[in-house]
């Protein structure tokens, strides 16, 4: 057993409006991604049709959208996205902001 966070995030470092992206783990029926947002970044909103998203918000604030609403997760925060609502994440704030996104089941 090992911690797949620390060592996936030591490289991202995303600049201001940019995004940067790992995978923690891939399965059959699961994908875990690590975003990293730089300030004022945005990961447009999208939805999953067959998979259920989980964000946690590890580091920062970030502003989760999802449908018509935003809202501030500090972290530690989660926030729960059923299947085929249009959800997407922005960083309003001068630090790089960090979360997961969980995918299940994995997407086709």
């Amino acid at each position: 057993m090992r911690d797949e966070y620390a060592d996936a995030i030591t490289d991202l470092e995303p600049a201001d409006g940019e995004i940067e992206t790992t995978e923690l783990v891939v399965s059959d029926d699961v994908l875990v991604k690590a975003f990293a947002l730089g300030p004022d970044a945005e990961l447009e909103a999208h939805d999953h049709g067959e998979s259920t998203n989980v964000f946690h918000v590890l580091e920062g604030t970030v502003t989760v959208v999802q449908g018509d609403e935003t809202e501030e997760i500090d972290a530690p925060g989660v926030v729960h996205h059923e299947r085929g609502v249009v959800h997407g994440a922005r960083n309003e704030t001068d630090e790089t902001v960090v979360f997961t996104a969980s995918l299940c089941p994995m997407p086709s």
